[in-house]
């Protein structure tokens, strides 16, 4: 057999590893005996979008985003229900689905699991018209996200910075949710659809999520007070915030939440300001991807 077509597109303004470095582990590491390789680098956003859908019309065996969970996302959708193949190497602040999915975050040992080559058919998700990978939310997620996007310092500290300032204020919204057949209406802090298990840092909002089971776990939860915060945190990174009074999940391929204002959602870390009503559903078993 001849050797397989590989892309690596980086996101050179993705994480604190420089882009030289990443090509320079690249060079270093990818199996030259197994794939004939090029590297691309996104010069603005949704560059990695257009870059991906001319290496699927190329007939490109694998496509792989070097950079966060919103690179990931850029690249993805245009592989969904095609034979192009996704390799993440984790390059980014949280780096949900790499998490997730144990794609080590060494540039090295990532770029071993692409010399491997293992795949997984797995699940992806649509809000109204947008393509999510790992996860999408509305509420205080979406706000989060929406004020993160303006921020010039990324990372961990500056996402638990914006958190911490929004979170005494912030006032849950009415949601009406369809799902299961039932119609449920209720405040909320937020409501996450996740396909993967979190939203990236490995703090677990959603423990039992799979990217292969044909559902989405529906997490909405109500606001605890500031003073039982740590104890919440705790229960997120021991996966068990499933288990506190504050929190409901709800296994489900398809939900349409409305609200009176239109909200700002949160797709795999990009915010977006949608419609009053939007509907959410699986896409099952549609993105072929490398992992360990």
């Amino acid at each position: 057999m001849g050797k397989k077509s590989l892309t690596f597109i980086i996101n050179p303004i993705s994480g604190i590893t420089g882009a030289k470095r990443k090509e320079n582990a690249i060079n270093s590491w990818v199996d030259k005996s197994k794939f004939n390789y090029r590297i691309e680098y996104t010069q603005y956003a949704g560059h990695a979008t257009e870059i991906s859908a001319e290496e699927v019309r190329r007939g490109t065996d694998i496509i792989v985003a070097v950079g966060g969970d919103g690179s990931v996302n850029e690249i993805a959708k245009e592989l969904i229900n095609t034979d192009s193949v996704l390799g993440i190497v984790p390059a980014g602040s949280g780096n949900g689905l790499a998490h997730h999915l144990g794609i080590p975050i060494s540039l090295k040992r990532a770029i071993e699991v692409i010399n491997m080559g293992n795949t997984l058919k797995m699940d992806t998700g649509m809000v109204n018209n947008k393509v999510f990978v790992s996860l999408a939310g509305i509420g205080f997620d979406g706000l989060v996200a929406a004020k993160y996007a303006k921020t010039k310092i990324r990372g961990f500290l500056s996402y638990l910075k914006i958190a911490t300032e929004e979170y005494p204020k912030y006032k849950p919204k009415k949601y009406t949710i369809e799902i299961n057949g039932k119609t449920l209406k209720q405040r909320a802090l937020f409501i996450i659809f996740a396909n993967s298990n979190q939203f990236g840092y490995n703090a677990p909002i959603a423990p039992e999520a799979s990217v292969s089971d044909g559902l989405l776990d529906v997490v909405i939860s109500q606001k605890p007070l500031m003073v039982e915060m740590p104890l919440i945190a705790g229960l997120m990174y021991w996966r068990k915030i499933d288990k506190t009074k504050y929190v409901e999940v709800i296994k489900s391929s398809e939900i349409v939440v409305s609200t009176k204002k239109k909200r700002w959602v949160n797709i795999d870390g990009e915010a977006i300001k949608m419609d009053k009503k939007i509907h959410i559903k699986v896409i099952p078993h549609s993105l072929n991807i490398i992992v360990p």
